[in-house]
């Protein structure tokens, strides 16, 4: 299961206390967001690409949309979102679940600017019912990204 390699992935970093789960779903920003009580601009969601022939991992703000332009200019391709089947076999979390903790070697990961407006933001662990509670400096760290982009706009 998805959480447990997410768990034992924190475990490596003293973290894995800290994941929260719920009796609801947290797949989406609105029910994440709802679930913790917290605004959904907060919700760390990993989004799940394929560029290059790899999978790749853009976590950004819960209220942020992939800019094309910009996702073209910094990937050199369109962006094409992973089907569900794909996600599970490239990334190795399902959708609903998909984080950055723990993922399948090989996927890039990247952590999209739109997140630096906050102190502490909730990215999911591997499960469709998952959060955890991170500063931007930890979310950082723990994700292992490759570097940080800006790849999507924020609403008007």
């Amino acid at each position: 299961m998805s959480i447990e390699r997410v768990r034992e992935y924190l475990k490596g970093f003293g973290m894995e206390d800290r994941i929260i789960e719920f009796d609801t779903s947290s797949a989406t920003v609105a029910l994440a967001a709802e679930a913790l009580g917290c605004e959904p601009c907060r919700i760390a969601k990993s989004l799940s690409f394929k560029a290059g022939g790899k999978a790749l991992l853009v976590v950004a703000a819960g209220d942020a949309r992939i800019d094309n332009p910009k996702y073209k200019a910094q990937f050199g391709e369109k962006a094409k979102m992973l089907t569900p089947d794909e996600a599970v076999e490239l990334i190795g979390h399902a959708v609903g679940g998909v984080c950055p903790f723990a993922v399948n070697e090989g996927t890039e990961i990247y952590l999209d600017s739109s997140l630096k407006r906050f102190e502490t933001v909730y990215p999911a662990c591997g499960s469709s019912n998952s959060a955890i509670e991170l500063t931007v400096p930890e979310l950082e760290k723990l994700s292992g990204s490759s570097k940080w982009v800006d790849v999507c706009k924020l609403p008007e």
